[in-house]
């Protein structure tokens, strides 16, 4: 049964600054892949490995999401436990939907996450603040 994340994304305001950090990452670290690394591993592998996603909350709404290649368990430098969620390249925008802060991530269910954005096309060259709007307005 497949199972998604949900998670914070702390530093970019927009989904544009996302997609230039996961760019920025991939270059840098010469990979084919991004990761985000957290400090609890999740119990749910076999489910979120089954086609789930890591839904991605910016400013209070969850706008993106990003296939779940793999988890892989560690130990860092300091001896504590780890986790570094791999994830495809690609981050489809969803429909927004708000979310309250919390901390860590959360496992979403796929009857909670929201739909792929059927809308404008994420390259209609329209800036995400302006493209909120309309859909806030029921435009898109």
């Amino acid at each position: 049964m497949t199972l998604n994340l949900l998670k914070l994304s702390v530093g970019p305001e927009t989904v544009e600054d996302l997609e230039g950090f996961i760019e920025r990452r991939i270059r840098e670290a010469g990979t084919d892949h991004t990761w985000h690394q957290t400090r609890m591993v999740p119990k749910r592998r076999v489910d979120l490995l089954d086609g789930g996603s890591i839904y991605w909350v910016i400013k209070g709404q969850i706008c993106a999401r990003q296939r779940l290649i793999d988890i892989v368990p560690f130990t860092d430098d300091e001896g504590i436990g780890r986790c570094r969620l791999l994830l495809e390249p690609a981050l489809i925008r969803t429909e927004r939907r708000p979310k309250r802060p919390f901390q860590g991530w959360r496992y979403l269910e796929p009857h909670e996450s929201p739909p792929d954005f059927s809308g404008a096309s994420a390259d209609d060259g329209l800036p995400s603040e302006l493209r909120d709007e309309l859909s806030d307005l029921g435009i898109f």
